[in-house]
């Protein structure tokens, strides 16, 4: 049973989304879907946050990365505070419409941390 599944109204946020757009996307109970942040020209995976349908919409009609913050309970900017931006070049809904693949030109760090990318954190290695 997948365990992603639009979520009812109740536990969604009032969006701008354009209906069309909302109707495609598969919802966690708390209304998010994750968000892959990808460089546009490399490929080079740099981050996965939350967004609910606000924030696509604020990303799609901004051309800036907006999140959901699950702990805060509030949006935010990617760079707004760090000057780390993202830039939209392109938004994509996977097969199963409950992940978004954003293509962004990143300005300086996408992790907290203050790296690049947060997957370089070190490699697992699989059982031979």
């Amino acid at each position: 049973m997948d365990h992603m599944s639009s979520a009812p109204s109740s536990t969604r946020r009032p969006s701008g989304l354009d209906p069309a757009i909302a109707a495609r996307l598969k919802r966690n109970p708390e209304g998010l879907f994750p968000a892959i942040a990808q460089q546009y020209d490399t490929g080079e995976v740099l981050m996965l946050a939350w967004m609910d349908d606000e924030a696509l919409h604020r990303t799609l009609t901004t051309g800036r990365c907006t999140y959901y913050s699950r702990s805060r309970g509030e949006y935010w900017v990617k760079g707004e505070t760090s000057g780390h931006a993202q830039h939209v070049r392109s938004v994509a809904l996977d097969c199963d419409g409950d992940t978004v693949l954003v293509k962004v030109d990143q300005v300086g760090a996408a992790c907290h941390t203050g790296d690049r990318t947060c997957f370089d954190a070190g490699a697992l290695s699989p059982d031979a």
